[in-house]
């Protein structure tokens, strides 16, 4: 691996920050969704009722503990840390003339802990943390007046970070718009604010969400280029490989058209124009768009510098000879591997699949900015958590990485961990679904003391970063 390469984590600010009422903050999307499970779904709700637990109004309480996590980061020996700016501590309702100053100022101070910890800080400028009153009074992303404030909004972090922050995320996961299961009905509103349900015409509302969202990612890398010439703007992206069941070639065509199904915004990202494709398909559906001609300009010259992939897991195209329980994002479970307890496969090739087709089809360098395994670990005696599964987990995929990089050469210049730090689950509001290095002594019942604890896990990750890789290698 390049000396250079980042090793290190991705958190996002409603999954650990807490703090949601102070120091002026306002009410973001995620404020209003409750605690849940696999087996029950988070419930939305239109406003904060009493007796109902709302996970991102406590998280991991980073917010007033940042400076002891990232102490902790560093002794792991972390190259780089990415994570969110809530838009909503920045400008609480999302259209006020001038931004918060107290927002603005815990967030320098993060990013200046993480430089005087020797780690590289990576700026995701909108995770899921969307101002509630955009959704209210403006429609969220269906109108395109919110494209001109979160371009205020990334304008005033550009400028405040400028000297401090070399690269930055537009958005994270903005492809997961259309729900492909019941399950994953939750990301419309995560991303948007709004029901996939509750739409009145579906296909209209996702397509113009789909667009305005792509076109404020295009517009905020040129805005930013423009701020600064040395930033490093990419976009973040969930991605998982989409496996044809056999070689029938319907079922190839199929397994293709599931895989590619979102990735047109990254095509309209990185290739200079909205994906004409995509522009034919909305006229055989009777769908307009608003925008095409003055934006333009944007797509040709706010193309990304570098993509970010979070992957997970892979699944299965359907087809007529396969049945089987439906994955998170599309697509049927595959037979040849495991899964996890929350039911994702697990399937380290598929991560080299997928950075090899990300990286040809778009010459772009490439950083996973998410991977992980969550899981149930157990606080034994001395505080020790014994979490050999996570270990084998990552060590499989990183050997894949490895193998992308040195063998089929991808141009991958990161490894960022999804999260290095125990926090809540965006897709069902728990805290027993770990994913971390490091363990938080926190109940979804909300007993514990918030204690950090290292776990074997940190230790052998340290390992990897000390030899740059190479451990991963030894039997």
């Amino acid at each position: 691996m390049n000396k250079d390469f980042f090793w290190g984590g991705s958190i996002a600010a409603h999954q650990c920050e807490g703090a949601y009422k102070e120091d002026g903050k306002g009410l973001a999307v995620m404020d209003l969704v409750t605690n849940g499970s696999y087996e029950k779904p988070r419930e939305i709700c239109k406003r904060i009722e009493e007796g109902k637990f709302y996970p991102s109004h406590t998280g991991i309480d980073f917010y007033h503990r940042y400076k002891e996590d990232i102490a902790l980061f560093a002794k792991m020996g972390f190259k780089a840390l990415r994570i969110s700016v809530d838009w909503s501590r920045i400008y609480p309702m999302g259209d006020e003339e001038t931004p918060s100053q107290k927002g603005i100022d815990y967030y320098v101070s993060v990013v200046e802990e993480l430089i005087h910890n020797g780690i590289e800080p990576i700026l995701t400028l909108c995770h899921f943390e969307m101002p509630v009153h955009l959704v209210r009074e403006y429609g969220s992303w269906t109108n395109r007046r919110v494209i001109e404030l979160y371009l205020r909004y990334c304008k005033t972090m550009f400028e405040a970070m400028k000297g401090r922050v070399t690269y930055w995320s537009t958005f994270n996961e903005l492809n997961h718009l259309d729900p492909a299961t019941e399950a994953s009905d939750i990301f419309t509103y995560i991303i948007a604010g709004l029901k996939f349900s509750e739409m009145e015409t579906p296909a209209q509302t996702l397509a113009a969400i789909g667009y305005n969202m792509t076109a404020a990612s295009v517009k905020a890398v040129r805005l930013g280029h423009e701020i600064d010439s040395n930033y490093k703007i990419g976009c973040v992206f969930g991605l998982q490989p989409v496996y044809a069941y056999n070689c029938r070639p319907d079922n190839a065509l199929g397994a293709f058209k599931e895989m590619y199904r979102d990735f047109y915004q990254l095509e309209g990202m990185c290739r200079g124009a909205f994906p004409a494709y995509k522009l034919r398909e909305y006229e055989k559906m009777g769908i307009k768009l608003e925008g095409l001609k003055e934006d333009r300009e944007d797509f040709q010259k706010g193309t990304l510098d570098f993509i970010g992939v979070n992957y997970y897991s892979s699944s299965v195209g359907h087809c007529e000879e396969m049945e089987g329980d439906e994955t998170l994002f599309g697509g049927v479970q595959n037979p040849y591997l495991e899964r996890s307890k929350w039911g994702w496969s697990i399937d380290p090739k598929g991560l080299r699949y997928l950075l090899n087709v990300v990286y040809r089809m778009f010459a772009k360098p490439v950083i996973v900015t998410e991977n992980g395994l969550g899981a149930v670990d157990v606080l034994e005696d001395g505080n020790v958590i014994h979490d050999d599964y996570r270990i084998d987990y990552l060590k499989q995929h990183l050997q894949q990485l490895k193998l992308a990089v040195e063998e089929d050469g991808v141009d991958c210049f990161g490894y960022l961990m999804w999260g290095p730090i125990d926090l809540v689950s965006a897709t069902t509001g728990e805290m027993k679904k770990r994913y971390g290095f490091i363990y938080v002594d926190k109940n979804d019942d909300q007993t514990g003391t918030l204690n950090r604890y290292e776990k074997d896990s940190f230790h052998w990750f340290r390992k990897v970063i000390e030899t740059n890789g190479e451990c991963l290698t030894e039997s």
